[in-house]
C-alpha cells in the first residue's frame, strides 16, 4: 500500500496532467461529503425540533384534557346536587331515593366511589347493616364549604383508605412493580397507592345554607378507559405519520399506573418505571421534560409533566409521546437518496473534469516538449494549434517568444564586445555618485540637528506662554478674593476665612505652575507628586474656586457624584485641569446658562470627570483642533488651556475626549487612570496629534 501511494505521488509531482485533475477532483471529493453531512445533520436537527414541538403541544392538549376530564366529573355532581329529584329525596330523608340516584350517577359516569356526607365527612344514607365510616380527610371539603361551590383535585390514597372504600378498590389499585431499565433503584416490591381523581360538591337548602357534600372519586389505577379517552383527543385520525402510534400515561411517582404503551402483544406497560433522569427533572424539579426517550422497549419522542395532588405536592406525572420509528425511517429513506443524488453528481463532475481538463493539457504537454528539445540544442516549435483559447494563445505566443529569444541572444553576442568598456564607464560615473552622496548625508545631518534644535526651542515657548497663563488665572482669583476680604473685614475677620485659605491654596497652585516649568526643562528627572485623590472631593473645590464668575453670569452648576474609585494624580494638576474646563463652559454659555459635572467609574480602570454645558458648540471643522498650542475661538483666551490640560492628563496615562452639537452643548470627558502610566513628553505631543487628526 505504501508503494503504491508514493508511486502517485511521484506521478503526481512529476506530471501537470495528475495535478489538474486533482485540483479539479480534489474539492469535489472533499466538500461533497462535508456538504452532504452538514445537509444531513441539519436536517436531522430541523426534523427533531419539528418533533419535539409537537409532542410539546400534544403534552399541552393531554395536559388540558386531564383537567377538563376532572371539570366533566365535577359537573356531574353539580348536575346531581342541584338537581330537583335529589334535593326533595334529601330533604325528605329518603334514604333510598337517594342510593339509587348515587348508583345510577357511578354506573354512568365512571366514578369509583360515592358518598352524601355531613359536613364533618361521616357518611350518610349507607345501606342497612353497612359499617358507619368517613370519608378521607381533603383540602377539598373545606374549600367546597367555603366557597359554597365544587372542588375537584388529585389526591393520593393508602391502601388502608382505598379499603374503607371497598376491598375491589385497594386490589385493583395493587401493581407489582416490574424491573426497568435506566429507573431509580428502589426496595419496593409493589404499589398499593392509588391516585384519585376527586370531587367534592356542596349540597344546599332553600335557604342556600350548606347541608351536606357530595364526595365521589375515580381511580386512576389501571384505568384504562380514562388514559385511552385522554390519548384518542390527542391522537385522533391523521394526527401522526402512518405506522406511528401515540400513548398517554398517567404515573404515581414513577410508576406507570395507567397506561397504553405496549409492554407486550396485548399487554400494557403496567407497573415499569420511568428512568432515574425524567424522575429528577420532573418529580424532583418540577420541570417539564421533552425529548427523545427510551420508553419500556422503543424509542419515543415524549413529553412529561408534573401532576400536582391538593397539597401542592408534586405526586406523579403526566405523559404524552409517540414512538419514533416511522419518523426515523423516513429521515434514512431521505438522506438515502440525497447520498444517490450526490454520488451521481460526483460522477457526473468528474467525467465533465476529466474531459475537459484534456484540452488543456495538450497545448501544454506541447509547449513541454519544446522546452526539453531547447534544452537539448535543438530547434523546434510547437506550430499550429487548434485551440483558441488562453491556453492555444499562449502556446502561439511561446513559438514568438522563441523566436525572439533567439534574434535577442544574437544581440547579446555582439554587445558583449564592448560591455567591459561599459562598465568601466558606468563605474566611475557611480564613484562620483558615492562622493555627492556623502556630501548629500552630511548635510542631512546638519539641517536634522538644526530642526531639533528649532523644534525645542518652539516648544520651549509654547510652555512658557502655558505658564505665563496658568499663573494669571490663579493671581486672578487671589485678587478677586482680596477685595472681596477688604469688602467683608470691617471687625471681623471671621466671614472671610473661607476666601483666606483660598488665597493659600492659589499660592500653592502657582508653585506648582513653576514646577511644571522645571519639569520640562529636566524632563528626565522629574518625578510627579502624586496622591490618592477622591475626585469628587476635588471637583467640589474647583466649583469655590470659580463660583464668583459662575455667579457673575447667573449660571447654574448641577453635579452628579457616582464615582467609587480613587485615582492617583497630583490633586493641584487635576484642580488646574477642571478650572480650565469649566473657565472654557463658563466663557461658551449665555447669561443664565447651565453646566453639568459629573463623575463616574471608568470600569475598573479608573474614573470618568464629565464636564458639559449648554453653549454655543464647536463647529465640526474645529473640533479636531482645541488641543493645539495657540489655537482658540474665543478672543480672550491664548490658546493653551486645553493644550497644557491635555498634556497633563495624558502625562499620567489618561486622556480627554470632547463631544459637540453646534449650537447646542459641548462635553468633555477626562479619563483618570486608577494606578498612572506616566508618558513622557515626546508620547504626549505624539498622542495629541493622533487624537486631533
Amino acid at each position: 500500500m505504501t508503494g503504491i501511494l508514493t508511486h502517485l505521488r511521484l506521478r503526481i509531482a512529476g506530471s501537470l496532467r495528475y495535478k489538474l485533475l486533482l485540483l479539479v477532483l480534489f474539492p469535489i471529493v472533499l466538500f461533497m461529503p462535508v456538504m452532504l453531512g452538514l445537509a444531513a445533520y441539519w436536517t436531522q436537527q430541523f426534523s427533531y425540533n419539528q418533533l419535539y414541538q409537537k409532542v410539546n403541544t400534544d403534552l399541552s392538549v393531554a395536559h388540558d384534557v386531564f383537567h377538563r376530564l376532572q371539570q366533566d366529573h365535577l359537573a356531574l355532581l353539580k348536575s346531581l346536587a342541584e338537581s330537583y329529584a335529589f334535593r326533595t329525596a334529601l330533604e325528605q330523608g329518603e334514604a333510598q331515593r337517594l342510593r339509587d340516584q348515587l348508583h345510577a350517577l357511578r354506573a354512568t359516569s365512571g366514578f369509583d366511589f360515592l358518598h352524601i356526607t355531613d359536613l364533618n365527612g361521616h357518611w350518610l344514607f349507607e345501606p342497612v347493616g353497612a359499617p358507619a365510616s368517613e370519608s378521607k380527610s381533603s383540602p377539598l371539603q373545606e374549600k367546597a364549604q367555603q366557597t359554597g361551590a365544587g372542588a375537584v383535585g388529585v389526591e393520593v390514597f393508602s391502601q388502608a383508605q382505598l379499603r374503607r372504600e371497598s376491598d375491589a378498590l385497594a386490589e385493583r389499585a395493587e401493581i407489582p412493580l416490574l424491573s426497568t431499565p435506566r429507573a431509580a433503584p428502589t426496595d419496593r416490591k409493589t404499589e398499593t397507592r392509588g391516585m384519585v381523581l376527586r370531587v367534592v360538591y356542596p349540597v344546599k337548602d332553600l335557604d342556600g345554607s350548606i347541608v351536606a357534600l357530595l364526595d365521589g372519586g375515580v381511580l386512576l389505577n389501571r384505568n384504562f378507559s380514562f388514559v385511552d379517552r385522554i390519548r384518542d383527543l390527542v391522537y385522533g385520525p391523521g394526527s401522526l405519520q402512518a405506522g406511528a402510534w401515540g400513548a398517554v400515561t398517567v404515573f404515581l411517582d414513577d410508576v406507570r399506573i395507567s397506561t397504553n404503551v405496549p409492554l407486550a402483544r396485548g399487554e400494557r406497560a403496567i407497573g415499569t418505571r420511568v428512568s432515574r433522569s425524567v424522575r429528577d427533572a420532573v418529580l424532583g424539579h418540577g420541570k417539564t421534560w421533552i425529548a427523545r426517550a427510551f420508553v419500556v422497549n422503543d424509542w419515543y419522542i415524549s413529553g412529561y409533566e408534573p401532576i400536582v395532588d391538593v397539597t401542592g405536592q408534586r405526586v406523579g406525572m403526566l405523559y404524552s409521546g409517540f414512538i419514533e420509528q416511522p419518523y426515523r425511517d423516513i429521515y434514512w429513506q431521505a438522506v438515502g437518496g440525497l447520498v444517490a443524488i450526490a454520488i451521481l453528481s460526483m460522477v457526473f463532475a468528474a467525467v465533465l473534469a476529466v474531459r475537459g481538463a484534456t484540452t488543456i493539457f495538450r497545448p501544454i504537454e506541447a509547449m513541454a516538449n519544446v522546452v526539453q528539445a531547447e534544452q537539448a540544442g535543438e530547434e523546434r516549435r510547437i506550430g499550429t494549434v487548434a485551440s483558441r483559447d488562453e491556453i492555444g494563445e499562449l502556446a502561439r505566443q511561446f513559438d514568438a517568444m522563441l523566436d525572439l529569444l533567439q534574434e535577442r541572444n544574437r544581440q547579446i553576442r555582439a554587445a558583449a564586445d564592448s560591455l567591459e568598456a561599459k562598465v568601466d564607464e558606468r563605474t566611475r560615473e557611480l564613484q562620483e555618485q558615492n562622493v555627492r552622496l556623502a556630501s548629500t548625508i552630511k548635510l542631512l545631518r546638519e539641517t536634522r540637528q538644526q530642526l531639533v534644535m528649532a523644534e525645542k526651542l518652539a516648544a520651549l515657548g509654547e510652555l512658557t506662554a502655558g505658564v505665563a497663563h496658568e499663573v494669571n488665572n490663579p493671581v486672578a482669583v487671589i485678587l478677586g478674593n482680596l477685595e472681596i476680604m477688604v469688602h467683608e473685614l470691617g471687625e471681623h475677620a471671621r466671614p472671610v476665612q473661607t476666601e483666606i485659605d483660598l488665597i493659600m491654596q492659589q499660592i500653592v497652585r502657582i508653585q506648582s505652575i513653576v514646577d511644571q516649568l522645571l519639569r520640562y526643562s529636566r524632563p528626565g528627572h522629574y518625578t510627579p507628586l502624586v496622591e490618592s485623590v477622591d475626585v469628587d472631593k476635588v471637583v467640589d473645590s474647583t466649583l469655590l474656586l470659580v463660583r464668583h464668575e459662575l455667579k457673575r453670569k447667573e449660571i447654574r452648576v448641577e453635579t452628579r457624584h457616582a464615582a467609587h474609585n480613587r485615582v492617583r494624580i497630583n490633586p493641584q494638576e487635576l484642580q488646574q485641569v477642571l478650572v480650565n474646563l469649566v473657565i472654557n463652559a463658563i466663557h461658551a454659555v449665555e447669561t443664565g446658562g447651565q453646566i453639568e459635572l459629573a463623575t463616574r467609574d471608568w470600569q475598573h480602570q479608573g474614573v470618568v470627570v464629565s464636564v458639559k454645558d449648554n453653549g454655543r458648540g464647536i463647529p465640526r471643522d474645529q473640533l479636531g483642533r482645541i488641543f493645539e498650542p495657540f489655537y482658540t475661538t474665543n478672543r480672550q483666551g491664548t490658546g493653551l488651556g486645553l493644550s497644557v490640560s491635555y498634556s497633563l492628563i495624558r502625562r499620567y496615562g489618561g486622556h480627554i475626549a470632547v463631544r459637540s452639537a453646534e449650537g447646542e452643548w459641548t462635553r468633555f470627558d477626562v479619563y483618570l487612570r486608577t494606578v498612572p502610566v506616566f508618558s513622557d513628553d515626546d508620547e504626549v505631543v505624539m498622542a495629541r496629534h493622533v487624537d486631533a487628526s
